[in-house]
């Protein structure tokens, strides 16, 4: 799928905690050279790791869709400040590329880039979907089906869907699918965690949708299941918000979630304004107008709030979840799992969501 070589030079910007390091390690066994980076992507600048592309002759990069926005927010042009001659490959994962973000990497890093934008799990370190060098790419898709994986996506009642949303699941016995949990000796907390949804059936937690094309089918991540909004009853994945909030240049970042208000679910905002920008109203109607016209009028989201930071994991990934359970004053379990559990701490007792 990434169409390494023995004379290729891979690099995946991860720390040793995020399951990319396994993958990146992989590389080994294709034969091909690898570069390791500790430190700061972005210091002294965001053109630090394009650097690295030219010094060490790196085939395959790979990074996080966070990354490419944070570059492309900072207006570096790398395909005018760097040669990248040897660049063919540029992996993204972590959360759902924009589709404002293929068209920078197209347009101001490198016309005949290969863009695989990959998803997988750390569950099984491997990808369900990923890219070819052989299908075309089409912005805000992952290429296509990973090979060995009976993916496919399930309305509730388990039964495929064509082209709508759905759940992410794996139909057959696929290689990397681990068998067991540590401390777990009668196979319940395994059982419960991949196939009590849908028995037989790698249910894997992402709300996805199926892209039929002539020659193949690619796929479309809408974020995570348990994170999934349903304002009046209709199921809205949280990237489709994301899409259209994080290509304001106002905002650096942004988390939403569902709160159980006046007997239904509404959509709760909460933004990291960029150095000096203020959430007043006119920045707030610009928001609502970007999702109303990029999505539809249900995305909107009932409430925007502003705060400094957002929680992470260890490996950068925003925690909807446990921002949901402090909005609703319950306590978050996984905060040992937290790169920055104080930023909690911003959500919690808002007088904005009591009214």
């Amino acid at each position: 799928h990434g169409d390494v070589r023995d004379t290729d030079t891979l690099f995946y910007f991860t720390t040793c905690g995020w399951m990319m390091w396994n993958w990146l390690i992989c590389g080994l066994h294709t034969g091909a050279t690898l570069v390791l980076y500790d430190g700061n992507p972005a210091y002294p600048d965001t053109g630090r790791l394009f650097d690295l592309i030219d010094a060490e002759g790196i085939t395959h990069f790979g990074t996080s869709a966070k990354f490419v926005q944070a570059v492309e927010k900072s207006g570096l042009r790398p395909k005018d400040s760097h040669d990248l001659g040897t660049l063919r490959t540029l992996f993204s994962t972590g959360s759902p590329l924009l589709h404002k973000s293929y068209d920078y990497l197209y347009q101001q890093v490198k016309p005949s880039l290969l863009v695989s934008s990959i998803s997988g799990g750390t569950d099984i370190i491997s990808c369900f979907a990923l890219g070819s060098p052989m299908l075309p790419v089409y912005r805000g898709e992952l290429q296509c089906l990973g090979l060995g994986m009976d993916v496919a996506v399930f309305d509730d009642n388990g039964q495929p869907l064509a082209d709508s949303k759905g759940e992410l699941v794996c139909r057959s016995p696929f290689p990397s699918c681990p068998v067991s949990f540590w401390n777990d000796p009668d196979g319940q907390r395994f059982h419960a965690a991949y196939f009590a949804r849908f028995p037989g059936v790698w249910a894997h937690g992402d709300y996805a949708q199926l892209v039929p094309h002539d020659s193949h089918q690619g796929l479309i991540i809408h974020g995570r299941s348990d994170a999934v909004l349903n304002p009046g009853g209709v199921r809205i994945g949280t990237a489709e918000i994301y899409r259209q909030v994080e290509t304001l240049p106002e905002i650096r970042e942004a988390i939403v979630v569902g709160q159980q208000f006046d007997g239904d679910v509404r959509v709760v905002l909460f933004v990291v304004p960029a150095d000096g920008v203020d959430l007043n109203d006119e920045l707030q109607a610009r928001i609502r107008k970007a999702i109303r016209q990029g999505a539809t009028p249900r995305h909107v989201p009932a409430v925007i709030l502003s705060v400094p930071e957002i929680p992470r994991t260890v490996s950068g990934k925003i925690v909807e979840l446990a921002v949901r359970e402090v909005i609703h004053g319950r306590p978050v379990t996984n905060r040992n799992a937290l790169a920055n559990p104080q930023a909690l701490a911003h959500f919690a007792q808002r007088i904005e969501l009591e009214d």
